[in-house]
């Protein structure tokens, strides 16, 4: 077993935390790894993680979500998803880092000092539901970032928990199962650890289901402040990431 197991096994669940209902959680784990594996090899080692526990979540979600929102979002997804694909190569990372934070920075400044706690909750509109789920389909292809795009669009409804949950389980379950063909066309599962693999789907099977335990715990208003927190301390990761990353070249 390799000498960063542990750091691999965490990721793991909190990747799992995430899809049980923790959003903007799961994209901390590439930061997290990054002290201790090079970066090429973390999007394909936790692809598989995502996508498993994206499905498991599907499972205990398949009651609570909004289908008008995931056939805004889906759609715009794997059209980002797309773009991405095609213009991984030539887009540096630390520019979408910066960009991905900035929008969940943006985001909760307005929310906890402006005046998005006091607006009126929005519809599922598809203008702005194209844009966002576009820019999450080219965050999460490239960083494994595209919660916070996701959320800007979704927050402001002010869904109950689980549908909230729900529809951001359902929504990146097929995003990040779009990213296969993409990321075997780059060449990113080569030389993979199947059986690392596998230990590291089993911890973020138990962290999903820890997650909705914890969603149902909580009331609405709690964890619309507990996802916003996260958010926050996301968008900072993004920047201290972005940041590492222009010194480094």
């Amino acid at each position: 077993m390799p000498e960063h197991l542990i750091w691999l096994l965490l990721a793991s669940f909190i990747v799992g935390l995430a899809k049980g209902g923790l959003s903007s959680s799961g994209s901390l784990s590439v930061p997290l790894l990054s002290p201790s594996m090079n970066p090429s090899v973390m999007p394909p080692r936790l692809l598989a993680i995502f996508i498993v526990t994206d499905w498991f979540a599907v499972w205990l979600y398949r009651r609570d979500h909004s289908a008008r929102n995931i056939s805004i979002l889906v759609p715009s997804i794997l059209a980002g998803v797309l773009i991405a694909t095609l213009i991984v190569p030539y887009t540096p990372e630390s520019l979408l880092l910066i960009m991905t934070g900035a929008v969940g920075f943006w985001y909760v400044m307005r929310n906890w000092f402006g005046s998005g706690r006091r607006a009126p909750a929005t519809e599922a509109r598809v203008a702005p539901g194209i844009f966002w789920g576009t820019v999450t389909g080219i965050t999460t292809f490239i960083t494994h970032s595209g919660a916070p795009p996701t959320q800007v669009y979704l927050l402001p409804q002010r869904l109950p928990r689980l549908v909230f949950a729900g529809t951001m389980a359902i929504t990146f379950a097929i995003g990040n199962a779009a990213k296969i063909p993409g990321y075997w066309t780059l060449g990113y599962f080569d030389d993979l650890d199947w059986s690392l693999i596998a230990l590291m789907i089993c911890v973020g099977v138990a962290g999903t289901a820890a997650g909705r335990q914890i969603v149902k715990i909580l009331t609405d208003d709690t964890y619309v402040r507990v996802i916003e927190v996260l958010l926050f301390i996301l968008s900072l990761v993004l920047f201290w990431k972005a940041f590492t990353l222009m010194v480094a070249t």
